[in-house]
Parts: structure tokens; C-alpha cells; sequence
């Protein structure tokens, strides 16, 4: 009886049941609207946020031109804003302003009363100052900080997630953040308590890395969440002292910072070739990853440098190009502004090799590099 009741029940589809009901009893259907996929919560934000860098010179203005259009081609949503000395060109300025939202002017000395005073008693901090004007840029409510010697290998809009003061560990004391990536919030009171920090008790490392680790000094200890993976401050030096752990998490890195005293800016590029010259050169080769090292020069072949081609116009300039001449022999493409040369690596003695070794400055691509140290090792062990 029951399974003849169900056979005569029809089956009804949902928009016959509800012509059915009374007009009453019919639900209220509200219009499901899509969100533009273009605009989503962090692009909301985007004005409110920013990437900050600074140019103390002409040529750090090229590494941050570098660096900003690396974070426009992997597509941030946040403003680029650019801090600079005032001795940085004029042409080198309207480039940046072709890569940057906001190019601003910082001189210590003319930055308030609290700045002078403070520098007046460490006139050695002078650089350091600068840098910590990044906490004046108020009309932001969060930033963050990256120095003009780093490249961004992917976008990383998600840094704008985490709270002040994170960083990544620094590969020399991994107990200390390297101050050259970290998130902050501009405070004009946070700016002016740094400043009187600074002031009284210096940097235990000569610059801002010892002052921002002795000022945020429970950034070791304090919320694990303010620890920045590696990969957003991934170092050349870290990459030679540790390979296995490159070769195992090289492929993640989000950006590449090119620590030491040479920088990419100070080597030349054959276009022709598509090659960097200047390693033999330099003692310090081994800092400077190769693959990142060409990277960071194709980009500024390909982005910066026909904008400050554009801004100098006749006016000659450093562009860094070697050009071969009818002679054969490469030369390199620069004006009244040529960039430093380096005398070539002297010989040194075993143990002048040893001392270097033990105070971390290792010659990983010449005279202690992994084949030759296999060499030693093999002569010992026959």
C-alpha cells in the first residue's frame, strides 16, 4: 500500500513547487552579486600600504630602480615610495619617479630638532638616520622597508600580513634580524624615540642593524610570528656557507639581497654576450650569487636603464655597458661618473688564508673553492 501511495506523489522540481505555494509563503530571493576579481582586500589597502626604500646616491638610486620595478613586475598592489639623499641628480630623480609613486627628500640635518641633537652627538650615524626616516611616512599605516640592494623574485604582498618590527634572521647571528627587509609602522613617536636611542646609546654594529635589533630587542624571543622566513631575505653569503640548504629551499626565495661591500651596480654588463663582467676583479665575488647577479642586470637593461637614458639625454652618464671596440677589446660605456674599479686579487699567504677563513671571508669561487678544497683533501688522504 505504501509503495503504491509513493507512486502517485509526482516529482516536482523546485521552480514548479514554489508557482505552488502562496505568494506569502515564497521566499525572498536576494541577487547574488559577483566581487570583480580585480578588487580584493588587500587591493582596498593598497593606498593605505607601501613598499619603502632609500637612495643615498646615484648609485643606489640604480639598485632601488632595480628593486621597484622588480615589485611592479610581479604585480604588488601596495604603493612604491623611495627615500633620498639630496645627492642624488636630478635626472636620477626623474627616473625614479618613473618607477616610484613618491620620491621624497631626507637630509638629517634639516629633519627637526630631536634629529639634529641626536645626530650631533653621533655624527657617525649619519646613514643610519637617514633609513630611520622611513618611520615619518605617516600617511601610511604600514610599510615595508627594503634596502636598494635586494630583488624581489616573486610577489610578496603577503609581508603586509605581519605585524612591527618583523624581519628575517641575519645569516652572521641568526639571534638578530637583518634590518635589510622588515615590516613597521610609520610613528612619528616611534621615529623620535629611535632617534634619542640612537643618540645615547650608538650602534653596536656601526649602523642600523645594531641600532633597530638593540631598540626591537625582543624580536628573538617575543612572538615567533614576527620571524620572517629566510626566503624573503635570502643572502648570497648564506647561499656559499650552507649549499646543501640552498639546493633544498634555493627554488622558494621571494628575494634575493646582494649583501657585502660590491654590489651588482659596481660590476659591468656585455649585452652582447648577455654576460657580467668584473668577477675576477672583485675579492668579494663570492658574496654575489651569479644567477641573481644577471638577473638583476637583465632587468635593469630591460627597465631602468632606457629611463635614465631618457632623463640624461645628451648628458653622458654611468650606464655600466662594456661595448667592444674595433680593437676587440671590450670597453666599458661610461662618462665623467665611471664606476669603481678593483685592482686584482693579490696572492696571500696560508696563513693570511686562514685568518680571512676564520673571520668569514672566504673566497668560495677562487682560491677556497669546493674543488679545490677537494683537491687538498685528496692529496692528504692518498
Amino acid at each position: 500500500m505504501t509503495r503504491k501511495m509513493w507512486g502517485l506523489i509526482p516529482v516536482l522540481d523546485c521552480s514548479q513547487l514554489l508557482r505552488l505555494c502562496p505568494s506569502q509563503c515564497k521566499p525572498y530571493v536576494c541577487p547574488i552579486t559577483t566581487p570583480d576579481p580585480r578588487v580584493d582586500s588587500s587591493q582596498r589597502t593598497m593606498s593605505d600600504q607601501a613598499f619603502v626604500t632609500l637612495a643615498t646616491n646615484d648609485s643606489y638610486a640604480k639598485g632601488a630602480m632595480v628593486l621597484g620595478q622588480s615589485l611592479r613586475n610581479h604585480n604588488t598592489t601596495r604603493k612604491l615610495v623611495v627615500l633620498i639623499g639630496p645627492h642624488v641628480a636630478e635626472p636620477c630623480r626623474d627616473a625614479l619617479r618613473s618607477v616610484f609613486d613618491e620620491v621624497r627628500v631626507v637630509d638629517v640635518m634639516d629633519s627637526g630638532d630631536t634629529a639634529h641633537l641626536a645626530l650631533m652627538k653621533r655624527p657617525d650615524l649619519g646613514v643610519t638616520f637617514t633609513k630611520l626616516h622611513c618611520w615619518t611616512l605617516t600617511h601610511y599605516s604600514k610599510c615595508v622597508f627594503m634596502d636598494a640592494d635586494t630583488l624581489v623574485l616573486s610577489n610578496i604582498d603577503e609581508l603586509f600580513e605581519r605585524e612591527e618590527l618583523s624581519a628575517a634572521p641575519d645569516p652572521g647571528w641568526p639571534d638578530c634580524f637583518n634590518s635589510g627587509v622588515f615590516v613597521f609602522r610609520p610613528s612619528n613617536e616611534t621615529h623620535e624615540k629611535l632617534l634619542t636611542f640612537c643618540g645615547e646609546h650608538g650602534s653596536f654594529d656601526g649602523g642600523d642593524q645594531g641600532v633597530l635589533n638593540s631598540f626591537f630587542n625582543t624580536w628573538a624571543t617575543a612572538d615567533i610570528s614576527k620571524h620572517l622566513p629566510f626566503v624573503y631575505n635570502l643572502s648570497s653569503i648564506a647561499i656559499y656557507s650552507y649549499l646543501p640548504a640552498f639546493k633544498q629551499y634555493g627554488h622558494d626565495a621571494k628575494v634575493v639581497h646582494f649583501l657585502g661591500k660590491v654590489k651588482p651596480w659596481n660590476y659591468s654588463y656585455d649585452a652582447q654576450q648577455g654576460e657580467v663582467r668584473g668577477h675576477s676583479q672583485s675579492p668579494d665575488q663570492s658574496q654575489l650569487h651569479p644567477d641573481y647577479l644577471l638577473m638583476w642586470w637583465q632587468l635593469y637593461a630591460k627597465s631602468v636603464l632606457p629611463l635614465l637614458q631618457k632623463s640624461y639625454g645628451e648628458a653622458p652618464f654611468s650606464s655600466g655597458f662594456v661595448e667592444a671596440s674595433g680593437d676587440g677589446k671590450l670597453h666599458e660605456d661610461v662618462s665623467e661618473h665611471p664606476a669603481p674599479s678593483h685592482p686584482p686579487p693579490q696572492k696571500v699567504s696560508s696563513e693570511e688564508r686562514k685568518q680571512r677563513w676564520e673571520a668569514g671571508q672566504i673566497d668560495y669561487l677562487g682560491d677556497d673553492s669546493f674543488a679545490n678544497i677537494e683537491r687538498k683533501l685528496d692529496s692528504f688522504l692518498k
